[in-house]
């Protein structure tokens, strides 16, 4: 299995912090952002390579990252999509493909952002999806309609295939979201490459889905515990506090 760690952001809502540090190395709990991500990640187990893209502006800050110590010492890819600024970025989206295509990868792949923190181990996310071997996307529940605008709106049927999927709902129903955590077995990666060349949107992560599960079964998986998109300084300060305290 390969991972894709998206950190090709700018974070220009985190400004100044994001200034000349990329937000997935900013510290939580003293530690880089994006080893607690690869905490969670490690314990699936089968991954043989991880490839951080990000852009031309950081990558020396991730390569720098990637020299000393990280969790569990996965085999690391920094990966540089060639972008300066939010006016030329890839999106999300863009971003997979760019690492899909570069790095010849054909295999089966994980997806997660490099902002996005959980306090407990992905392990069951990984046997979930060598059971389903279908697409799976991670769910949380907010247990905010407000919040759930900022997101995407999901229901499922009872084996917990998505049946609706709205990205930036205007009118939710529900507090279940898809977050920015997706597994993507081998078979459906020409589906990705066909999404793109067809010129959808390739920013939101979320319109893949979308797009992807009237096409092909697609499942989804709740994480346990707490779950934090960090896009602000108040998640960033809440979620340092509570990392502070997780067992080590």
């Amino acid at each position: 299995m390969k991972v894709i760690i998206l950190a090709a952001g700018y974070a220009t809502r985190l400004y100044p912090l994001t200034l000349d540090t990329p937000k997935p190395l900013l510290p939580v709990a003293g530690r880089p952002m994006i080893d607690h991500v690869l905490d969670r990640v490690a314990p699936i187990g089968g991954i043989d390579r991880v490839y951080v893209v990000t852009n031309a502006k950081f990558t020396e800050h991730f390569q720098r990252w990637s020299a000393g110590e990280h969790t569990g010492r996965l085999p690391l890819t920094i990966v540089n999509d060639g972008t300066t600024d939010d006016r030329n970025k890839l999106g999300a989206i863009g971003d997979i493909h760019f690492v899909l295509s570069r790095q010849n990868v054909d295999d089966d792949l994980l997806v997660v952002a490099g902002d996005n923190l959980f306090s407990h181990s992905l392990e069951g996310f990984g046997r979930y999806c060598r059971e389903k071997r279908a697409p799976v996307l991670a769910v949380y529940d907010v247990d905010n309609l407000d919040a759930i605008k900022k997101y995407n709106a999901i229901s499922t049927d009872a084996e917990g295939r998505i049946t609706f999927f709205e990205e930036k709902p205007p009118q939710p129903q529900s507090t279940l979201t898809g977050i920015a955590l997706y597994h993507y077995p081998r078979a459906v990666l020409p589906l990705i490459r066909q999404y793109v060349a067809g010129g959808h949107n390739a920013d939101q992560p979320g319109r893949l889905v979308q797009w992807l599960y009237p096409r092909t079964p697609f499942y989804t998986w709740r994480v346990p515990g707490l779950w934090y998109d960090i896009g602000s300084k108040e998640t960033l300060e809440e979620a340092n506090r509570v990392f502070a305290d997780l067992p080590k």
